[in-house]
């Protein structure tokens, strides 16, 4: 009897583009980075103004994971202002005082209303659009707040919310930590699935090929989302200004990138892949 071979157990990856919708320049490079390159999910934006756009290109895109990329700060609300009059402007957009808004949201009960009417109508808009939901993160990490955090939770429950990220990439500073933790406590109790280790917040706006091939020659152990903001042309938004978009999607377009994932990684195609759910 010949002996067993061991396994070799490949660390897993999701590649995922950020603030799907924003503009048609980020739709094309989303649609172009799953064709000819190595993205597999994509984030979106409901209130965005290149939503529509986005959603007719994911569903020529079957194989795209989508899920919903929950703006609860610096870009536009669902709802009206009259509804949200706390949150947002005149314009019905969030401002970028994301510290101020925090405790707003901890300490005002009028406040986490809206909030969490606003949370609802965002599940609703990504409902609407009929694509599968595969996850759910927030624009500039804003989940990480507890009060965000519970509402997503609770409310996500209700539309099939299976996985979120977890935006611990390594090296972060400890006093993250103790928030993380919680995190996935509270993820675990709740069934959600998440990942182990995310890549793309100290390279954010940067993810060139450099960039990537550093990350990827030396991922963790586990499943690892790596996210990036891909788009065909700079400019798009103010707060953007200095994000090298075009070098991003170069770098989801790669032989080289492509040929070191190949090699080393088991690529999956988002959260709801069965290869994402940990075993």
């Amino acid at each position: 009897m010949q002996p067993r071979r061991a396994t070799t157990i490949r660390p897993r990856l999701i590649v995922t583009a950020d603030d799907y919708g924003l503009h048609e320049a980020v739709n094309e490079a989303v649609e172009r980075g799953y064709r000819e390159g190595v993205l597999r999910a994509a984030s979106l934006m409901v209130a965005a103004p290149a939503v529509t756009d986005a959603v007719e290109r994911a569903r020529r895109l079957p194989g795209l994971a989508v899920g919903l990329h929950l703006v609860l700060a610096d870009g536009q609300a669902v709802l009206p202002p009259t509804r949200i009059p706390d949150l947002v402007d005149v314009r019905g957009r969030f401002n970028d005082a994301m510290v101020r808004n925090g405790f707003r949201f901890f300490f005002l009960p009028r406040v986490r209303r809206q909030l969490a009417a606003e949370i609802r109508a965002q599940f609703e808009a990504f409902a609407a659009t009929g694509l599968p939901l595969d996850h759910v993160n927030a624009h500039k990490h804003f989940h990480m707040h507890p009060t965000i955090f519970s509402l997503l939770l609770s409310i996500g429950r209700e539309f099939g919310l299976r996985a979120v990220r977890l935006p611990a990439e390594p090296g972060m500073g400890p006093w993250l930590r103790p928030w993380l933790a919680l995190m996935r406590r509270r993820m675990d109790k709740a069934g959600i699935v998440y990942n182990d280790h995310v890549f793309g917040i100290r390279h954010s706006g940067g993810m060139d090929e450099a960039a990537l091939l550093d990350i990827l020659r030396a991922l963790p152990d586990g499943l690892s989302e790596l996210y990036l903001h891909p788009a065909t042309h700079v400019g798009l938004v103010a707060s953007m200004a200095d994000y090298r978009h075009a070098d991003e999607l170069a770098a989801l377009l790669s032989l080289r990138v492509r040929d070191t994932i190949a090699e080393r990684y088991l690529l999956c195609r988002g959260f709801a892949d069965p290869a994402a759910i940990p075993v």
